[in-house]
């Protein structure tokens, strides 16, 4: 019974001392080296690594976090088959639309004009783009006027680095507003 009280009181000994806490003195470190593991400079050589680099390129087919890549190119087939395969995630709603129209004022509007009929204001100094209420226009899909403001077509150039893609689409919902409030084309 001595035995156990002894062991007993030692353990509580232990404890006690353990609980007492210098507040000069850092404590002891479990593992010390993952506490203080060697680091490098992004750009530095590494001689761990097998290319002898520390800032490693991606792993091929990774996708940064938050974008959804594309699969086309910038031809009129991939134009094509964006039309075929791309839906627009995005309802017309009242916000959407106004968001839309923003989006459509600020890069679009230069060229397409006010209601989409190719008269902004900076067309006599190039030559016209096509109308939005055109026939052709009219029976673009979605996904293919998205394509084109991702792409670019002929003189119209790309704003994928300027336009996020759910912005891209707001304007495509804007675009089909404006063909819906707009008169269309008479044909001589």
């Amino acid at each position: 019974m001595k035995r156990r009280s002894c062991s007993i009181a030692l353990l509580v000994a232990g404890l006690v001392a353990g609980c007492h806490r210098d507040p000069a003195s850092p404590g002891r470190t479990y593992m010390p080296d993952m506490a203080n593991a060697v680091s490098y400079d992004a750009f530095a050589p590494n001689p761990v690594t097998a290319n002898g680099r520390t800032l490693q390129r991606p792993v091929p087919g990774t996708v940064a976090r938050g974008t959804h890549p594309l699969h086309y190119t910038a031809t009129p087939a991939d134009a094509e088959r964006a039309g075929r395969e791309l839906v627009n995630p995005l309802r017309a709603t009242p916000e959407m639309l106004a968001q839309g129209r923003h989006v459509y004022l600020t890069f679009c509007f230069v060229c397409h004009g006010q209601a989409g009929q190719g008269d902004g204001p900076i067309i006599p100094k190039y030559p016209t783009p096509p109308s939005y209420h055109s026939d052709r226009l009219l029976h673009m899909a979605d996904g293919q006027i998205f394509h084109t403001v991702t792409y670019g077509t002929a003189l119209m150039p790309s704003y994928a680095s300027q336009i996020p893609p759910e912005e891209r689409w707001k304007v495509v919902l804007y675009v089909r507003e404006l063909q819906r409030e707009g008169i269309p084309e008479k044909k001589p």
